[in-house]
């Protein structure tokens, strides 16, 4: 429910029966299909002989609403004195995006925007037994006994979903000039540029690209876990396509006029100051 289990001085019976999500602020949406009245309540899990702390609930990712800050600069059209606001589940060509930036002037007229899709890691199996074993450990009446299953991280499935889902839908952001942003965290970046072919992606961030992935690592600070923007890369539709392994579709126009212009560029047509 947005605590952290190793915080002192907690009302844990008010917690598990409250349910409530401080990054959405409405009710936990994690639920379980056989008992839905009842949310699961956890948006990140230790995983791994490391114990590594691991999101599984996109929502975790609006912790402050530092995503949305560390995506102003985008807004290349954005000026003082024009609202910003979150919009979320847009439609698009391609499929639906989580969320989009927008400016708007005064009139809530729509200057600019940023498209931003989030991503956190699927799990196989379920994390409930791992809910019941801690409220057992908190001394919270959880009913029948807690079963023993165990659960693991879906890295190749969740990686390849959201890269095809990106490959969707960035054509319909190239073609109106605006940028895409992809919400992860760090160890699941870490993941797809180790599997799939990430050497073509720019580390520096160029505002001239349409695509931008913004990674995030959870910092524990006492007894409290903090997002931290930890690196940025940018490609474009292109881009997108090589990661996935095909083929990318060829800039035709591009190439027609860029042939002309390399074939009258001289010595007599360079630009000089003096």
């Amino acid at each position: 429910m947005g605590i952290s289990t190793s915080t002192s001085g907690q009302d844990w019976n008010a917690i598990i029966k409250r349910q409530h999500c401080p990054y959405i602020d409405k009710k936990c949406l994690k639920t379980r299909k056989s008992n839905p009245g009842v949310a699961i309540g956890t948006c990140m899990v230790e995983y791994g002989t490391d114990k590594r702390n691991v999101l599984i609930c996109p929502h975790r990712l609006l912790e402050r609403k530092q995503i949305f800050i560390d995506c102003l600069h985008l807004l290349q059209l954005h000026t003082p004195g024009n609202e910003l606001h979150v919009v979320p589940e847009v439609s698009i060509p391609g499929g639906s995006v989580d969320y989009f930036l927008v400016s708007t002037t005064s009139e809530r007229k729509v200057v600019d925007f940023v498209g931003i899709e989030l991503q956190t890691m699927d799990t196989t199996g379920s994390v409930w037994s791992e809910r019941q074993k801690l409220l057992s450990e908190l001394n919270i009446p959880v009913g029948r006994a807690v079963k023993d299953n165990t659960f693991g991280m879906n890295w190749k499935m969740t990686a390849k979903t959201i890269l095809v889902q990106l490959h969707h839908k960035i054509g319909t952001f190239e073609s109106l000039n605006k940028h895409f942003v992809l919400i992860v965290q760090d160890c699941l970046l870490d993941y797809i540029k180790r599997e799939f072919d990430f050497d073509h992606i720019s580390d520096s961030a160029r505002l001239g690209d349409s695509m931008h992935f913004h990674s995030y690592s959870i910092k524990e600070n006492k007894e409290a876990y903090k997002l931290v923007l930890n690196k940025r890369y940018s490609t474009d539709g292109n881009g997108i396509a090589r990661l996935l392994g095909l083929n990318a579709n060829s800039n035709v126009a591009f190439e027609e006029i860029a042939k002309q212009l390399e074939r009258k560029i001289s010595d007599e047509t360079l630009l000089s100051i003096l």
